[in-house]
């Protein structure tokens, strides 16, 4: 039945309904049989059912299922549910306003094999890459409990909160390397098309060109001659890097060190870091998974090898006996904040309220933080652009400005 669902496609159809009127439109299906016969279910007597031909000058073209299509399902499920809709058939009014059509296909894969018999999170757990353990846990004790539709609700606002954390770090990242691409092309194009023009007049003056004007044009003249060396050696590295940090641990490991120890933006990191382990620990925990296991799932959330590898030492404590506030103490790497209102939800019985405000408090962190990057920003790439252009400004025009001694 999933390798049927997996080749889903979508059939054209013309009939008549229950009064005779003649009626047509599109339906998914595996193929033209089992059309037919969920058309009959509908009451609709099928006269002609085509598979649709893919047009090349479709607008619908297939893309990529991102984690934003994912919470969007999530959410859109979770409303479904709340309203009274049965399962299957939320399955089929969600699809109908899915626009990706890469979505659509999963969507209505994972509506077959509910409907053949198996569970939501048993459909969810064939397709890892769009649905991580969290979210297959979280559904699964939200169906054993009977209260799927309050877990969906749950996990769509975890998602939705965790998407706008993720779109914060991400324009706090962006800005700065922006900037510096930006400063590189603009030096580039001076060195290779404006300086060699200078270099020229330079050749007339019959004098000694002064040694930083010298070190520029030394500059312009390597760059000219081997500047596809040096774009292809910059191409190489970014690719040997990002192969090094797929395949290496030891590669990612370091990097993960490494960019929380970046001014600024390393803070920023630490702080969203912060704000998804007590929101991933406050979901968790607030739908009745015990806290041994809530851990586990917190301690991929968090996406750093040094809170990962802390969360797991935590776990482990959690699993002897010990308090939650105290290993979290013991790793040195949460702050007191965090670990104080983690010690209050445990003593109140409120450890999920306790952790949904600390996950808040952190996430205005981050957005305050962002804000005040940006605006950090906008001097500095007028600081930087000025030293660099303003540096080969100066550097072509020190040998106009001696001229008179030359003369």
């Amino acid at each position: 039945m999933a390798s049927e669902a997996a080749k889903s496609a979508t059939f054209t159809w013309q009939g008549t309904d229950k009064r005779g009127q003649k009626v047509d439109g599109e339906i998914s299906g595996a193929n033209q049989a089992l059309v037919k016969a969920q058309l009959r279910k509908q009451g609709i007597n099928p006269t002609k059912v085509r598979k649709k031909q893919a047009s090349l000058f479709s607008s619908k073209k297939k893309k990529k299922i991102t984690p934003a299509d994912i919470t969007l399902f999530t959410r859109q499920m979770a409303t479904m549910m709340k309203a009274g809709v049965p399962l299957v058939q939320s399955f089929d009014i969600v699809s109908d306003g899915i626009d990706n059509l890469t979505l659509k296909e999963l969507v209505s894969t994972i509506k077959t094999d509910v409907a053949s018999g198996n569970n939501f999170a048993s459909a969810l757990r064939k397709h890892p890459r769009h649905f991580d353990e969290l979210m297959c846990n979280l559904v699964e004790s939200g169906e054993q409990s009977g209260a799927l539709e309050t877990m969906l609700d749950r996990l769509a606002t975890y998602k939705e909160k965790n998407e706008t954390l993720k779109k914060k770090i991400k324009k706090a990242m962006t800005y700065p390397i922006a900037v510096i691409v930006v400063a590189i092309i603009v030096t580039g194009i001076l060195l290779v098309k404006v300086v060699p023009t200078f270099a020229e007049i330079f050749e007339g003056f019959g004098a000694e060109l002064p040694a930083f004007t010298q070190m520029v044009i030394g500059i312009s003249e390597v760059l000219q001659a081997w500047w596809y060396i040096v774009v292809a050696a910059i191409i190489a590295f970014i690719f040997v890097f990002r192969e090094a940090k797929l395949r290496s641990k030891k590669v990612a490991d370091a990097v993960d060190r490494f960019v929380l120890k970046i001014p600024v933006t390393g803070e920023i990191l630490i702080k969203s870091i912060y704000a998804r382990f007590a929101r991933t620990l406050s979901t968790t925990f607030a739908a009745g998974v015990p806290l041994v296991e809530a851990l586990t799932s917190t301690a991929g959330a968090t996406g750093n090898v040094v809170y990962s590898s802390a969360v797991e030492r935590v776990r482990e404590d959690v699993s002897t006996g010990q308090q939650l506030n105290f290993s979290m103490r013991n790793t040195n790497v949460f702050p007191n904040m965090l670990i104080q209102m983690t010690a209050i939800g445990e003593e109140s019985g409120a450890l999920d309220e306790m952790l949904d405000k600390a996950a808040e408090f952190y996430e205005e962190e981050v957005d305050n933080a962002v804000d005040n990057l940006t605006a950090l920003m906008e001097p500095m790439i007028m600081a930087v652009l000025g030293v660099l252009i303003g540096g080969l400004i100066i550097a072509m025009y020190l040998p106009i400005f001696k001229m008179g001694s030359v003369v």
